[in-house]
């Protein structure tokens, strides 16, 4: 794997994907930030915090309402960054947003109380490195938490569209390879990767969501247009072939019909740690 080809190959779909995530996932990774800030710390006045690949925001802004602060959240894509700040402009969250990569911070050693990461380590080519970062910005006793998606058979949207995509994908098209996307949904991997940077009493847990979106095609649109690891490989499959992954999923979706459209369930795992010195 070619670690700087998969970043930049993220970075450029992040760039082009901000409206549609906003719109199709916000809802749901916004549901999975507030569960991992439960899970950080219950007494959160007026600690320091920096969100890792924050997105639109959505977890930095929350943790400010909820008496964090100062607050700080990066993203290695200035689209997100720009969106991120336009809601704190109409949120008025008092949140500092601005370009930074997890991989490589510039803050000082020991500077926050808390980091967190919502859903970013699935799209670094080197995440490992960016847990280290996480234990060198933090000052003891600090907490860091990250989540990432579930596996496949609790996050139905994701074994959905994989199943789609092993079914009719060109898999061989042109796009970097990146680590192993479900790699951090098993708890000993987690753990052992959090130990390995030096923090102290990891716990895992998973936590289960709805997915509500207004129709199969909305939940194929949602990963074509709105990510760049999986919609990098579904853009470059042919008309033809993203047709037919797209009637499949269409298809596979209609057990979750409902009267307001679709819900699907969908998990996050939530890991955290401690820093103790």
């Amino acid at each position: 794997m070619d670690a700087a080809a998969f970043h930049a190959f993220e970075k450029q779909g992040w760039e082009q994907s901000t409206d549609p995530y906003h719109r199709y996932f916000g809802p749901l990774t916004a549901q999975a930030g507030a569960a991992l800030l439960d899970a950080l710390d219950a007494s959160p006045a007026g600690k320091a915090l920096l969100d890792l690949a924050t997105g639109p925001g959505y977890l930095a802004l929350h943790a400010a309402r909820i008496g964090y602060g100062p607050v700080v959240g990066i993203d290695f894509s200035e689209a997100m960054v720009a969106l991120a700040q336009q809601a704190a402009s109409a949120d008025a969250g008092g949140v500092l947003f601005k370009p930074g990569d997890a991989e490589a911070l510039d803050e000082a050693d020991a500077a926050f109380d808390t980091v967190s990461m919502n859903f970013g380590l699935l799209h670094l080519g080197q995440p490992q490195r960016a847990i280290a970062q996480a234990h060198r910005v933090l000052r003891a006793p600090g907490r860091f938490g990250f989540t990432v998606w579930a596996e496949p058979r609790r996050s139905i949207g994701f074994g959905i569209i994989l199943r789609a995509i092993d079914a009719f994908a060109d898999k061989t098209v042109p796009i970097p390879e990146g680590p192993a996307f479900f790699q951090f949904s098993d708890p000993a991997h987690s753990m052992a990767a959090l130990r390995a940077a030096g923090f102290t009493h990891a716990e895992v847990k998973t936590v289960d969501m709805t997915w509500t979106l207004d129709s199969g095609a909305a939940l194929f649109d949602a990963f074509l247009r709105g990510t760049a690891r999986t919609g990098g490989l579904l853009r470059a499959q042919t008309p033809g072939t993203l047709d037919a992954i797209r009637r499949c999923v269409i298809g596979d979706t209609a057990q979750y019909a409902s009267d307001t459209g679709v819900r699907i369930p969908m998990a996050a795992v939530i890991a955290t740690a401690t820093k103790l010195a």
